[in-house]
């Protein structure tokens, strides 16, 4: 992973490492660096003395040190510090735990010792955390966490995040017969839900791109399908949640064709098309046309609560506490336990909007609207629930239907046949405020510039209405009837042998040179030997031809 300095980072390094070095240098310095306290007295440690804090009782008149008496600084700091690593490995701990990644990876290059200690520093799982959430499966968890530090699968995890930018091959999945209207994809157990026109919810497998299983047709158009280890959902049209529990001992976590009353169950409620579902681990959410969001218990399925909006759900997203939603083109941020609406963007896009995605923390919110365009929001709750623009693309030239986001990148499906792919690392950045919470520092730009995508993906002469990303691989559907997946995991592979042919010619380079450089050294000598050599023996021709002439000249003579 390469770590590059930011001009406008938060924490300026090299500024605040010369400032920390030059008062260190000092004798003297006026401002108190260390406060330290206990029951009998007070003392500010200087880094050229140690003065006792004097303190004033106003009701006995006296003080308990009328004057400042100076301690040199040797004898309460027997080894006075000099340099940052001198300091206590507990206070490094804390400076570090203020630190981005990259920030972190610049002072693991100081020295050994801070590179041990930004290496094994526990901020490393936050970030992954942050970012991806825990590892996808429980062996990998157990395996990886325990033999490999989180620093390492972070920079792995960072560095596969760059395969978008690689090349892809493209996987068609054949076997719905009408338009595709949702795809699912579930990057734990590598399987891939899709439905649409033709009513059956098929399941594929990601990495042959094969059909496992197909449900039996369900009545009505499905819009949405959704699941986890434990359960699927689907959204029908005719308003009803169909649902399947995972069954034990089946590799392949569902059985679609069998009807069996203990895993298989509807819920019927809405009074209009089911557009919307989603999971959380407790929680079943739908949205309808109905203008409401339903929020269900997965375990007794009942409906818990009932958000109620002024037009027709198009796309909801939860995250813990709260879930977003977008109904004609406002955009909602709902209480789950209270069912209080926290905020809303009134009129989030010109026409309806469409599509909403969020980040793993909750802070990013996404939405694409018929506009065509893309706006990226910031959601603070801190002291309440605040929502402000951050970016905006206009990517393409029909409406945004889908929107899925894997860190760092959004990736968008619309009318005009096209994915965008977009980095969100450029307008990040992250700081430690506290020891236990993070907030976000994004770069707010002007709302007149549009930033323009980092890459489009064609291919499609129809509608696209769903997207969805994994690691490595990007799964659509659309009105011809076909699943595509963009499969990019040869582009790691591809890119880690041109890192290690980059290398061996870096490498067989510095050998080179280091040879001409050595052989340089031995023959300086013999260099300057061969050249007054040849000097010398062109004089001696010379002398030659002088000699032969005046023998040639006697001879005529």
């Amino acid at each position: 992973m390469a770590f590059e300095c930011q001009k406008d980072t938060g924490i300026c390094l090299k500024k605040d490492l010369a400032d920390f070095s030059d008062n260190f240098a000092d004798q003297e310095v006026d401002t108190d660096q260390i406060i330290t306290s206990n029951n009998q007295k007070k003392v500010i440690f200087e880094f050229g003395k140690v003065k006792p804090k004097s303190s004033f009782h106003a009701k006995g008149g006296n003080s308990s040190s009328t004057s400042e008496s100076l301690v040199p600084a040797a004898e309460v700091l027997p080894n006075s510090c000099r340099s940052i690593t001198d300091l206590p490995q507990a206070l490094i701990s804390e400076i570090l735990n203020c630190l981005d990644p990259k920030e972190l990876g610049i002072v693991s290059c100081v020295s050994k010792f801070l590179y041990w200690l930004a290496s094994e520093h526990d901020v490393w799982k936050e970030f992954y955390c942050e970012r991806w959430g825990h590892p996808i499966t429980p062996a990998l968890e157990l395996e990886d966490t325990d033999e490999r530090s989180w620093k390492e699968l972070f920079v792995e995890r960072e560095f596969r995040s760059k395969t978008f930018l690689g090349r892809y091959s493209i996987d068609a999945l054949y076997g719905h017969t009408e338009a595709v209207r949702t795809v699912f994809v579930l990057a734990s157990k590598k399987l891939i839900f899709t439905s649409g026109y033709d009513q059956i919810v098929r399941m594929w497998n990601m990495e042959e791109g094969l059909s496992i299983a197909s449900s039996r047709p369900l009545g009505c158009t499905i819009r949405a399908v959704a699941a986890d280890a434990r359960l699927l959902v689907a959204g029908g049209t005719d308003g009803f949640i169909h649902g399947w529990r995972t069954e034990d001992g089946n590799p392949h976590l569902f059985d679609l064709k069998a009807q069996n009353q203990n895993l298989e169950f509807r819920l019927w409620e809405h009074e209009g098309p089911i557009t919307c579902v989603a999971l959380d681990f407790t929680r079943i959410y739908s949205g309808s046309w109905d203008m409401t969001v339903r929020i269900w218990d997965r375990s007794t399925l009942k409906c818990l609560n009932v958000l109620v909006h002024s037009d027709w759900v198009w796309s909801l997203v939860p995250h813990e506490s709260t879930v977003a939603t977008a109904a004609g083109s406002d955009v909602y941020i709902w209480d789950i336990n209270t069912g209080m609406q926290l905020a809303v963007i009134n009129n989030a896009h010109v026409g309806n909007s469409y599509s909403l995605a969020r980040s793993h923390t909750g802070k990013l919110l996404f939405t694409g609207g018929e506009d065509g365009a893309i706006h990226m929001f910031e959601v603070t709750t801190n002291l309440g629930c605040k929502v402000q623009k951050i970016a905006k693309w206009i990517p393409h030239t029909g409406p945004v239907f889908s929107l899925a986001f894997e860190f760092p990148w959004l990736v968008s499906a619309s009318s005009d046949g096209k994915l965008s792919l977009i980095d969100v690392r450029k307008l990040l950045k992250m700081s430690r405020d506290s020891l236990t919470e993070k907030s976000s520092k994004v770069v707010h730009l002007d709302e007149k510039n549009v930033e323009p995508p980092q890459r489009m993906l064609h291919g499609f002469g129809s509608n696209l209405f769903s997207v969805d990303v994994g690691p490595d691989r990007i799964v659509c559907g659309g009105e011809e009837g076909v699943v595509r997946i963009w499969n990019f995991s040869q582009a790691l592979e591809i890119e880690k042998r041109v890192r290690a042919l980059r290398g061996l010619r870096l490498e067989n380079r510095m050998r080179r040179r280091k040879l001409q450089t050595e052989m340089s050294s031995k023959t300086g000598r013999s260099d300057q030997c061969s050249v007054a050599a040849k000097k010398n023996q062109i004089g001696g021709d010379r002398n030659s031809w002088h000699n032969r002439r005046r023998v040639s000249g006697k001879l005529k003579a």
